[in-house]
């Protein structure tokens, strides 16, 4: 298969599964960014010269928002579901290894997905919504 039909394979994966699963934004976010930080790891290791997109984080556009920013973060982190979270763990590196994707593709696909769950969260005001479904833009 293609680097582009692998792509799009794992991104209708991505898709289908967050909103079969209603994921929340919060374990959403933890293992997209697992993932991401795994696949640029590895990608450091195999070259020297990796490009901007892919070696940061891409911009998010959000207004400020206000926040009850006193909360337990240990609290929200236990009520999160593990095996829900094991579900897409193990989605997207079975993925990657069935389709036999480079890196540099996979952490593409990753990067629009750490971008999507970012702005969700810049956009969180208080602890409830890091339980919010994430929100897929049918563009997306």
């Amino acid at each position: 298969m293609s680097g582009t039909d692998s792509m799009v394979t794992l991104q209708e994966r991505l898709v289908n599964l967050v909103n079969q699963l209603n994921m929340p934004i919060l374990e959403t976010s933890m293992i997209i960014s697992r993932w991401t930080n795994r696949l640029h790891m590895q990608l450091q290791e195999h070259s020297t010269d990796i490009p901007t997109n892919l070696s940061t984080q891409w911009p998010i556009e959000v207004e400020s928002q206000d926040s009850e920013l006193n909360f337990d973060l240990d609290r929200a982190l236990s009520l999160v579901d593990r095996d829900r979270m094991d579900i897409l763990d193990t989605l997207i590196r079975v993925t990657l290894e069935e389709e036999q994707m480079l890196l540099s593709d996979a952490l593409g696909v990753m990067r629009a997905w750490e971008q999507l769950v970012r702005t969700q969260l810049a956009k969180a005001t208080g602890p409830g919504q890091l339980f919010s479904p994430t929100d897929i833009p049918d563009d997306f």
